[in-house]
């Protein structure tokens, strides 16, 4: 319930409101692909998000122990970290991918300490294509938005590394992923053939040119409608290896 609400709703909510600058020049935010969020409701929604997340973690707190404490700690902060200042890590190139992956794996890790699971070679391995997962997605992300983001004076990996560099980055992170999930051995393994999809849906990309980094927003759209294709055949190979 924790990862499923207040944390998504403080993730994003700090991100809406202090990405305003970039999200007025930005032609998909005020849709389904983000909020702009009206200045009037950033103070109200900061105070939503601390409200709503507190209590979860004094709970959480109480529940767990040091391993889940330090697992959670790490959470919490990469989901302030990457938004707010002083941090703001959204405007460190490559950290901002680790921070925006770290926002999906946290939540896996924390359940794993929480229930004293064993941290063996499977585990290991499972968290890390993940991890390596989510910051191809977040740099693949992060090419369509090279304009706004300049035009606002954020220095993410797309406008630092440019359009054509960040997407082939995103590519050999996607299957360096697929690489490493076959440590978790069969039927695991079969996981490293999700990553495919991903390469090929941006490999057209792969030498796309700053001017025309807009034109990677289709194959953003595309990779929204890959997720649920890919994450049902994931959730399917999970429940046979179990």
């Amino acid at each position: 319930m924790f990862f499923l609400v207040p944390y998504n709703l403080a993730l994003y909510g700090i991100n809406d409101v202090y990405d305003h600058a970039s999200d007025l020049a930005n032609p998909r935010k005020g849709g389904a692909e983000g909020a702009l969020l009206d200045v009037r409701r950033h103070r109200p929604l900061l105070v939503i998000s601390a409200a709503l997340v507190l209590p979860f973690v004094v709970v959480l707190v109480i529940l767990g122990g040091p391993s889940s404490w330090m697992v959670l700690g790490v959470s919490l902060v990469a989901l302030v970290a990457y938004s707010a200042p002083p941090l703001r890590t959204k405007e460190v190139p490559v950290l901002d991918s680790l921070t925006s992956s770290l926002h999906f794996v946290t939540p896996a890790a924390y359940g794993l300490a929480l229930a004293g699971a064993d941290i063996d070679a499977v585990v290991v391995c499972a968290l890390g294509a993940f991890l390596l997962w989510g910051m191809a997605s977040h740099a693949f992300g992060a090419v369509q938005d090279i304009g706004p983001d300049r035009a606002a004076g954020i220095s993410s990996i797309g406008t630092v590394f440019g359009a054509r560099r960040t997407v082939r980055f995103a590519l050999a992170l996607w299957a360096a992923a697929g690489v490493i999930v076959i440590g978790t051995g069969w039927p695991g393994a079969l996981a490293g053939l999700l990553v495919l999809p991903y390469i090929a849906l941006a490999l057209p990309y792969r030498s796309i040119a700053d001017a025309e980094a807009a034109q990677a927003h289709r194959g953003w759209r595309h990779f929204l409608r890959l997720n649920y294709a890919v994450g049902a055949a994931l959730t399917i190979l999970l429940i046979q290896a179990t």
